[in-house]
């Protein structure tokens, strides 16, 4: 992962502020259950971790072993580690693990991180079985307009346009023997109301936050309250997309 360095707290306010309770991720369940291999027992490789929330997702919800990979220390300290989820020091681009060593592979919120996409790639490709897709969830530019952040912090769309796009990424995996078999949008539900959600918020969790100006932050502030006001029972919704490559 490139440039991002996390201390305790900040891997603390990560968690907090950043993960989308279980309850929020039907859609998201329902939409990578298509991809993973049938039934309990798979190897599913979760590069770039985090502190482990779709870990232990992919283990709880489809009976996986999961290899989780961080390589921020901080953040894997906070990875519930034990049954069912081995947690690894490691990068996309340098994987600590055997060739053909899983059957899937998760990446959320990771390529625009990665030093080396091609690299990555590559490496994903020796790391997976024949026919082991790799699932991205990710933000990507030109396709941001419902995530929660663009809506009501609009500024920090100019960071989303510095991303990978779709299209960079699918070369780069399509370069490294993968096909693209998906690409959809999927809802996530981060807090029960508008109001819980801004009462989340950690701006230093969160570097397109962080990089907005003072002035930005708070009017971004002042269009989310309002907007909990008048809307005092709507939950707060966010979308991402799902981009499915398979190796060949």
């Amino acid at each position: 992962m490139a440039d991002t360095v996390y201390d305790a707290r900040t891997a603390a306010d990560y968690r907090a502020a950043r993960e989308v309770p279980r309850e929020g991720l039907d859609a998201w369940r329902e939409a990578i259950a298509e991809h993973l291999p049938p039934g309990p027992g798979a190897t599913v490789l979760d590069v770039g971790a985090g502190t482990g929330a779709f870990a232990t997702a992919f283990r709880d919800w489809y009976g996986a072993h999961v290899l989780a990979v961080e390589p921020a220390a901080a953040m894997r300290e906070l990875i519930p580690a034990g049954e069912g989820v081995t947690v690894l020091d490691g990068r996309a681009e340098r994987l600590p693990v055997a060739d053909a060593a899983a059957d899937a592979a998760w990446l959320g919120s990771v390529v625009h991180h990665l030093t080396d996409l091609d690299a990555a790639a590559r490496e994903l490709h020796r790391a997976l079985r024949p026919g082991g897709p790799v699932l991205i969830r990710n933000a990507f530019p030109g396709r941001c307009e419902r995530d929660l952040r663009v809506r009501y912090f609009p500024e920090t769309a100019a960071g989303i346009d510095d991303y990978p796009s779709v299209r960079r990424v699918t070369a780069a995996f399509t370069a490294a023997g993968f096909t693209r078999v998906a690409l959809r949008a999927l809802p996530q539900r981060s807090a029960p109301t508008l109001a819980a959600y801004a009462a989340g918020l950690r701006r230093d969790a969160d570097s397109k936050l962080r990089a907005l100006s003072e002035d930005a932050w708070q009017a971004g502030l002042d269009r989310l309250h309002r907007a909990a006001a008048e809307h005092p029972t709507e939950p707060a919704v966010s979308w991402m997309d799902l981009l499915v490559l398979q190796r060949s």
